[in-house]
């Protein structure tokens, strides 16, 4: 996947409306695999997360849920002292800024990268640029987690929406 950033035209918005991955319960939690890589997109999934003792290798979060100031997971990060990467992302967009970011997340060390903006789109870059039976868990509004466990499959249907989206200048 390539690092330029990409804007979901307005024409092309319904598919991207469409969650990926299946319901996932928060007592599902103890059984995901933990030999995998975990990638967590969102504030109040990598709280409840990181709350059940599990550590992603990825978190992407902006510091709100569903248009609302959310600091509890911020809180947490900066109580940590955990480092992050900051990048601007705005809504309906992906940048190139944290498409570089997810893959320099993904090469290394555990990472957190905090969105200025949006990061509802993320997951497209983390299922593009994941290995192989990556758990992806990031909040729906209104209906709780989904989970995305990357194959094939999921990276044929996220190339599609990157298809749909135009090149930002």
């Amino acid at each position: 996947m390539e690092a330029v950033s990409r804007r979901v035209p307005e024409e092309a918005r319904a598919p991207f409306k469409e969650p990926l991955g299946r319901d996932l319960r928060e007592e599902e939690l103890t059984v995901i695999d933990k030999k995998s890589k975990m990638i967590t997109v969102g504030d109040v999934v990598s709280l409840t997360v990181v709350k059940h003792g599990i550590v992603p290798d990825l978190s992407v979060y902006d510091g709100m849920t569903e248009r609302e100031e959310m600091t509890e997971f911020a809180a947490l990060v900066k109580d940590k002292g955990w480092e992050e990467t900051v990048v601007r992302n705005e809504a309906g967009t992906i940048t190139a800024e944290l498409v570089a970011a997810v893959r320099n997340a993904l090469d290394g060390k555990k990472e957190i990268i905090r969105v200025e903006g949006e990061e509802d789109l993320a997951v497209l870059p983390c299922i593009l640029l994941s290995p192989e039976g990556t758990n992806i868990i990031y909040g729906w509004p209104g209906r709780g987690m989904k989970l995305i466990v990357t194959d094939e499959g999921v990276r044929e249907k996220a190339r599609r929406l990157m298809e749909m989206t135009e090149e930002l200048e």
